[in-house]
């Protein structure tokens, strides 16, 4: 196993595990490595220090020093907000992937059971649910694809 320090395009930092260094590449060209903040695929490694542990006898650390922030956690309070956002609506509702749109005709409908949804639309799929009359709204977010 790996660890890299990535980064996407809008500049968020995380960090994420990987079985080998093909196996990030094979991921990354797929489009699977996704930023942990906002969601995008154009993630990249970012620069990293190597980890290398302190001899036995190593210094503890001087008691002012202030621990860094895990490169995963959300940097500003923008993105504070729309990682809480993701959260509620990962919780609270059923993600239907690529089959959003007629999923959510089909509620409007009536033909499907009244439920909270998200997941992924076309643009054109989402406008023409809009001139319909169907509520719908775009997140500040990609959905997590769930891959295993």
């Amino acid at each position: 196993m790996i660890q890299y320090a990535l980064k996407c395009a809008e500049g968020h930092a995380f960090d994420s595990w990987f079985k080998s260094a093909e196996a990030f590449d094979k991921l990354a060209a797929a489009g699977l490595v996704q930023c942990a903040i906002c969601g995008s695929a154009q993630v990249e490694k970012a620069m990293m220090t190597p980890r290398v542990s302190p001899g036995r006898k190593a210094a503890d650390p001087a008691p002012d020093s202030t621990p860094e922030r895990p490169l995963s956690q959300p940097a500003s309070p923008a993105e504070q907000a729309i990682a809480e956002l993701r959260r509620k609506v990962e919780e609270n509702s059923d993600y239907v992937g690529k089959n959003f749109a007629s999923e959510a005709r089909a509620i409007h409908e009536g033909a499907a059971p009244q439920r909270p949804i998200y997941g992924e639309a076309r643009a054109e799929d989402a406008r023409a649910l809009i001139e319909d009359g169907v509520p719908v709204a775009p997140l500040p977010f990609t959905p997590n694809r769930k891959t295993n």
